[in-house]
This record gives C-alpha cells, sequence and structure tokens, in this order.
C-alpha cells in the first residue's frame, strides 16, 4: 500500500501531483481518459467511481489525478487518498513486461526506428524531465515521414499551455536535429 509522501499542485488547475514512498508501476505508464478505459485497472476503475475525475495517470512513485473543475481539490483530494493508499505497491515486474510497453511503435523501417530513438533521447534528456514534474508526460505515438505524432499524459493532456507553448517549444528543439520535423499533439 503505497504511502502519499507530498500532493503537488501542477500548471494544470485540474490536477493534482500525488508523490508517493512506495512505486505503483516499474516504468511502465498507466493512462486513463476515462472510465471505459480504465476497465481492468483496479485504481483508475476506483479513481473514475469518484466524480468529478476525468483522467488518471501513474508511472513509478507517482499519479496525477485531474479533474472536471467543478470540485474542490480540498475535497477531491482527501477521497482520491483513499484508493491510492489502497492501491497494492509494484512487485518485481519482469524485463518482458517493461520491454513490452516500450514496443508500441512498430513496423518502422530501421532508418526510422533510428530517427526515432534520437527524438526520443532528446525528449527523455530535455522534455520528459519538465513533464513530469508538473505531473504528466509525453507519449509518442508514431513517425511518419516528417510528422511526429505525440499525445500528451496526466496533468498536461488538459493543459492549454501545452498544446500551444510547449507543443511549439518541443517542435523547436527537435528541429534542432531534424530541420524539417513537424510535431502534432494527438
Amino acid at each position: 500500500m503505497p504511502k502519499i509522501v507530498e500532493i503537488e499542485g501542477t500548471p494544470n488547475r485540474n490536477a493534482l501531483k500525488f508523490i508517493l514512498k512506495e512505486p505503483l508501476t516499474w516504468g511502465v505508464t498507466r493512462s486513463y481518459d476515462n472510465a471505459e478505459q480504465a476497465k481492468g485497472d483496479p485504481l483508475a476503475e476506483a479513481l473514475f467511481d469518484i466524480d468529478h475525475v476525468t483522467n488518471v495517470f501513474y508511472v513509478d512513485r507517482w499519479i496525477t489525478v485531474t479533474q472536471d473543475g467543478a470540485a474542490d481539490w480540498q475535497d477531491l483530494a482527501r477521497e482520491v487518498a483513499d484508493p491510492i493508499r489502497a492501491a497494492p505497491a509494484a512487485d518485481a515486474q519482469t524485463a518482458a513486461t517493461i520491454a513490452a510497453a516500450g514496443a508500441e511503435i512498430a513496423n518502422l523501417s530501421p532508418e526510422d526506428q533510428q530517427r526515432l530513438n534520437l527524438i526520443n533521447e532528446m525528449l527523455d534528456e530535455e522534455i520528459r524531465p519538465y513533464l513530469q514534474s508538473d505531473g504528466g508526460d509525453l507519449h509518442v505515438l508514431g513517425l511518419e515521414g516528417n510528422r511526429l505524432s505525440v499525445h500528451y499524459q496526466g496533468a498536461c493532456g488538459t493543459c492549454p499551455s501545452s498544446i500551444t507553448g510547449t507543443l511549439r517549444g518541443i517542435q523547436n528543439m527537435l528541429r534542432s536535429i531534424e530541420p524539417d520535423l513537424e510535431v502534432v499533439a494527438v
């Protein structure tokens, strides 16, 4: 049962980040935009059973819960803390599980896979740490030609600045390695 160490606000006023003492996963991201997507994940299902919860995102030792803006965070934070505390801590996971989570983009040519590896390396070093500190993340959905499709997760998923300024910043940074790259949020 993970103990909540700290609760942080995020740039998205409708999202809170709960930092935990024990991990919920080992490097495997869980992200849900609704109760239907959360089916089969007991923690996410329990959180979506709470009125006003609209998004659940977690990885390792933190979880971000987003609400619809109609609830008072003081009350809602107490309510969502119960299922978070009741969730089992992550057991040691096999390398196969972690590898399967990273193999979501298939059928790329060796050249495109190399391009994607360079892009992900830059995202891991320059972008994701900042998004994660704000209770969100960025998931690459695909690379087709010069178009990189990304999906914001957690607090970043409904934050207005992620679709405007942050997306432009990411595109400008990635253009230092791929000058014609277009980054599109999906």
